[in-house]
């Protein structure tokens, strides 16, 4: 449906070319990995960073390439990751005994604990839209279109908050591992 200038001017930056592609492909591609995977969760999880990987990816795309092809090729490799990250996880419950989980030393529950809290505290410095998107979202465990509805904004004002709160953490963390373990 689209021509391939589509994609130059998402290159541009042209939200609004960004806003039509999201509304008429979002539900096409939740319900593609929801009849693949059956599971309501990856489907939107997948659903979300397909579109956040569109736009934060935007300069990589190929123009030669339909645009449905690279967002449903987006979708396919970001559902394969997040199936991964799920198959590791449950792997990890499973292998790990009552007899492990006790084993822990103190240190390691007190390192863990002093951790949680820097993290709740740099949470708690980011503007106050954000942090409630992210409390919402890691903390209730809320989809993001639960918390666009709760907060009155868009899912895509939602998925933005993620990634600039995650992008700070992640920094953050980078930084602090950076500075306990440099000689």
């Amino acid at each position: 449906m689209y021509a391939f200038n589509t994609i130059a001017a998402l290159k541009e930056g042209d939200t609004s070319v960004f806003s039509d592609l999201f509304h008429e492909y979002h539900r096409k591609v939740y319900l593609f990995i929801l009849s693949k995977t059956h599971s309501q969760y990856i489907a939107e999880e997948t659903t979300q960073i397909t579109f956040i990987k569109l736009w934060d990816y935007r300069q990589r795309l190929n123009e030669s390439v339909p645009v449905s092809r690279l967002i449903f090729h987006i979708a396919r490799a970001t559902c394969i990751d997040l199936l991964r990250k799920e198959a590791v996880k449950s792997r990890y419950l499973k292998q790990e005994s009552p007899e492990e989980a006790s084993a822990w030393n103190i240190t390691d529950a007190v390192e863990a604990k002093e951790l949680q809290l820097l993290i709740k505290q740099v949470v708690h410095n980011m503007p106050p839209v954000r942090r409630k998107v992210f409390e919402l979202s890691r903390y209730e465990l809320k989809s993001y279109k639960e918390i666009a509805e709760q907060l009155s904004l868009s899912v895509k004002t939602v998925e933005n908050h993620m990634s600039l709160a995650l992008n700070y953490l992640r920094n953050f963390l980078l930084l602090l591992l950076l500075l306990l373990y440099l000689p």
